[in-house]
């Protein structure tokens, strides 16, 4: 895949005056939001990408991937079409402009949604200075109310958030390429249309069949939308998605890049509470070294017992295990002496996981009625021990002819 080229987008600093605006726009969205639903009501996603990305990076082509590589089922919220939604029409029809300040009440009424409660999308959002420092405001509200509510019965209704900023890039040249190709393909589209009378007509945008007018839609992005989202770098979670090669490529970037990471989306305490258990990552590092060693000790220091456990397994264990050789599962219960010492069950699994199995034993305490006393009515029982010995192994693959 080609190296980015994201030399010279630097961008402009955030000035004093666009974070007082912010702060205006924020302080009468969020006070408008208490007077009409309730301090309680204000419940936000647990977790909130903001998603953007160059023309032609395959921003709409991968927010489905990015959706199910997070677990989210509910749809992304795309701020463009909140422009065009009834809230925002009736502003339009009063003759308002539909601002960053009207765009913020929109968005977050939207995000409020019982649908978005443990994670949203941001499509497109967001896109001007004053809207970042805004997303930052939000941030701090949201925590604030964890906090309020951490000790009471609501405290799982206010979550601390956890905040992606995700940019899919691409260069200017890819960028235009492929925003001229969009354009090739639409057209195709739409001629065929016009030719069969099947099928809907695709909008052909003026910036997909100009070339001038595909660079300056990427400037454009460079100017605003990245300008904005990579402000947010030093505050949140921040992932630049080279989206320059093919789609499999760039979906192994995204996955690459949102691998769950404990210390990061735990609150504190529960992370604390359970990082003193390994990770599975850090067990299975050195697994075939330690069974090997285990087995090789097994020969060499307890040879009497080993070759004991080979036997049962031979003698016992095989022959059922072939009868469920389709299946690949055998369950096999099991009486012998040899396994009262822990040690032999050691070297059972073991011994089965060195053979490509894997095998779980289940102990089982039983008792066996032997006597009856006449005298006392009492029932005398004697112990009994079965191991339970599920066997786990890739079975056999049949095909059945069709008739």
């Amino acid at each position: 895949m080609e190296e980015l080229d994201v030399e010279g987008l630097a961008g402009t600093p955030v000035t004093e005056v666009d974070i007082k605006d912010a702060q205006l726009i924020f302080n009468a969205v969020w006070s408008d939001l208490e007077e009409k639903f309730g301090v309680e009501s204000l419940r936000f996603p647990k977790e909130i990408i903001l998603l953007g990305g160059a023309p032609g990076a395959g921003k709409g082509t991968n927010t489905e991937f990015i959706m199910k590589a997070r677990g989210f089922t509910c749809p992304p919220i795309v701020v463009s079409s909140l422009l065009n939604s009834p809230e925002a029409n009736a502003l339009k029809d009063k003759g308002m402009l539909v601002g960053d300040r009207e765009v913020m009440g929109i968005l977050l009424r939207k995000m409020m949604g019982a649908e978005f409660r443990d994670g949203a999308v941001l499509d497109g959002f967001p896109r001007t200075k004053i809207q970042v420092e805004c997303m930052k405001l939000l941030v701090q509200k949201i925590s604030l109310l964890h906090r309020t509510y951490a000790e009471t019965e609501l405290a799982s209704d206010f979550r601390m958030p956890t905040i992606h900023v995700m940019v899919l890039f691409v260069d200017e040249k890819t960028s235009v390429d492929r925003q001229l190709l969009r354009g090739r393909q639409v057209a195709d589209h739409n001629e065929e249309v016009r030719t069969t009378g099947v099928g809907e007509l695709q909008e052909l945008r003026a910036t997909d069949i100009d070339v001038e007018a595909a660079k300056k839609r990427y400037r454009i992005f460079k100017e605003s939308t990245w300008d904005a989202l990579r402000s947010l770098r030093e505050v949140f979670f921040y992932h630049l998605i080279n989206a320059q090669g093919a789609y499999e490529e760039v979906e192994q970037n995204i996955l690459d890049e949102l691998q769950y990471q404990s210390s990061l989306e735990l609150e504190s305490e529960t992370f604390e509470a359970i990082r003193g258990i390994p990770l599975a990552s850090e067990l299975v590092v050195h697994a075939r070294q330690e069974l090997v060693k285990r087995l090789d000790n097994f020969e060499r220091y307890h040879c009497e017992l080993f070759n004991q456990v080979i036997e049962v397994i031979n003698s016992k264990f095989i022959p059922i295990i072939e009868r469920h050789a389709i299946s690949g599962r055998a369950v096999i219960n099991n009486e012998d002496e040899v396994f009262s010492d822990p040690l032999a069950l050691g070297m059972l699994i073991d011994i089965f996981s060195e053979r490509g199995y894997h095998a779980v034993v289940d102990k089982q305490l039983t008792k066996v009625p032997q006597r009856f006393n006449l005298e006392t009515g009492a029932i005398e029982y004697s112990p009994r021990t079965i191991y339970r010995i599920r066997v786990y192994f890739e079975g056999s693959e049949i095909r059945r002819g069709t008739h």
